[in-house]
């Protein structure tokens, strides 16, 4: 069967808010849930891309088995398997697929965490739609270490999709919600490994049979899921990295929109979405750049004033990303991918239906095209110019990273490896060119602008340097064999 569920995350005072709500009428039904997760000790059965669990309701277990959906990000889509069982050891035989999968390693499936759960569950009629709302309060257990868990699933029962998404809103009108990513699996693995504070992107999974609108809506998922994780690392603590790494989620998320852009060519919904995406990322940036300034000062008065502008920055990040325009932004960008127009306008079914590969070569290399053309006077290009470089050559290694899956054999691995550092080479030197650039106007609105000390961070003298090596590196990128051809 194929589960279908929208999940959201919401704090701990949830439940009497929304029992105070109009939302919910009548009580709910109450359960008590325990659950075993089970894997290697290597984790085999999670790098297979399975989760295992026996679920205990009063006197009952049910054995679950689900296969990993590819979209992570709110929407949960994936196949499962279900049996009661007698007590808390697994039954593998033949009617699941991890015997066959595991061999022998299925006998070492031992226990790995446990999660214990308050579930309390109403059914919503929102249109003609019928919708189970369900929402679990508790915690994941491993060994000493224990994650809360306040999270309310939205599963649709009968009925169009969108209406789900309404009452998501009117949920968000009572308590604050922002997608879920992580199942309780997932939870549970995170407290078995060290603590992170960060999160880089995921590796993008095409599979060849996938046309190019699954393709993007694959893509898209990959970054929107990047970014909740480190947005809610940065709800827990200032991370420079996790606000470079959510900045990195937007920008994949910006590129990806670009590089399919004709699969929804005059999508007002489209443009609006990228719209907000681009405004998202503008409240991250005053923090970054003061991040790289921080970084360079040394200490003593002038770093202690650039710290404290840096705090008031990351005061302004926190309360952009918790603003009603963020979470809604977030909600209307996965519910348009899972059934906006350009999903069923006519004039673009021929690209959307494209193969992936088809449409991956092509754009890979349109995107080339320009960053080797707008590049051949790299050195003596001016501010503006360099940054069009930068913007695109950032496009082409993400565009290289979304479509490595679809060209996997031994010479294209090895082409892709090639073309990638080079790409990263000139990344670096163009980055670095960027933040010459864009401090002396951080300096400007610090008023800072005649402190000598100040001034030293500008570090013009690295420059003509700088502009030798990016020319080199763009040089070194166009030399390199595309790995799609």
């Amino acid at each position: 069967m194929l589960e279908v569920e929208l999940k959201l995350e919401v704090p701990e005072e949830a439940a009497a808010a929304l029992g105070a709500s109009e939302i919910l009428s009548g009580e709910p039904k109450v359960q008590n849930l325990h659950a075993i997760y089970f894997d290697t000790a290597d984790h085999a059965l999670a790098k297979a891309g399975f989760s295992l669990r026996i679920r205990r309701a009063g006197d009952k277990r049910i054995q679950t088995i689900k296969a990993n959906g590819t979209a992570g990000v709110g929407l949960f889509v994936r196949p499962e398997w279900e049996m009661p069982v007698s007590d808390d050891v697994p039954v593998l035989d033949h009617t699941t697929p991890l015997r066959a999968m595991l061999g022998d390693l299925a006998d070492e499936i031992a226990p790995l965490f446990e999660v214990n759960v308050e579930r309390l569950t109403w059914i919503v009629h929102e249109g003609d739609a019928e919708i189970e709302l369900v929402l679990d309060g508790g915690e994941v257990i491993s060994g000493a270490r224990r994650d809360r868990i306040c999270e309310i699933e939205l599963e649709l029962k009968q009925g169009a999709s969108a209406p789900l998404f309404a009452l998501a809103r009117k949920i968000d009108a009572h308590v604050p919600l922002h997608l879920g990513v992580l199942s309780k699996s997932e939870r549970g693995y995170r407290l078995t490994k060290r603590p992170r504070s960060s999160f880089k992107s995921g590796k993008v999974t095409l599979q060849p049979e996938m046309n190019a609108a699954e393709a993007f809506q694959h893509i898209a998922q990959t970054c929107i899921r990047q970014f909740r994780l480190n947005e809610n690392a940065l709800r827990t603590e200032a991370s420079v990295e996790a606000l470079h790494q959510a900045r990195v989620a937007l920008r994949r998320l910006r590129s990806a929109f670009s590089i399919f852009k004709p699969l929804f060519e005059n999508d007002e919904k489209a443009t609006a979405l990228r719209e907000e995406l681009r405004s998202l990322a503008a409240e991250l940036g005053e923090a970054r750049n003061l991040d790289v300034l921080v970084e360079r000062a040394a200490p003593g008065p002038l770093r202690d004033r650039l710290q404290a502008a840096r705090e008031k920055a990351y005061a302004q990040v926190e309360a952009a990303l918790g603003s009603p325009r963020a979470r809604w932004a977030m909600l209307d960008l996965v519910q348009w991918l899972l059934d906006g127009e350009w999903t069923r306008n006519a004039e673009t079914s021929t690209r959307r239906e494209e193969p992936a590969r088809d449409f991956a070569e092509a754009a890979l290399d349109r995107v080339r095209r320009k960053v080797k053309k707008d590049g051949r006077k790299l050195a003596t290009a001016h501010d503006e110019a360099r940054h069009t470089v930068r913007k695109d050559a950032k496009k082409l290694r993400y565009a290289s990273e979304f479509f490595a899956a679809l060209f996997d054999d031994k010479r294209a691995r090895r082409r892709h490896k090639r073309f990638l550092s080079a790409l990263e080479s000139l990344q670096d030197d163009l980055g670095a060119l960027n933040d010459l650039a864009t401090a002396p106007d951080e300096l400007r609105k610090l008023g800072l602008e005649a402190d000598v000390d100040a001034r030293a961070l500008l570090g013009d003298g690295r420059k003509k340097a700088l502009l030798c090596a990016a020319a080199e590196a763009h040089d070194d990128l166009c030399d390199a064999k595309r790995f799609w051809r």
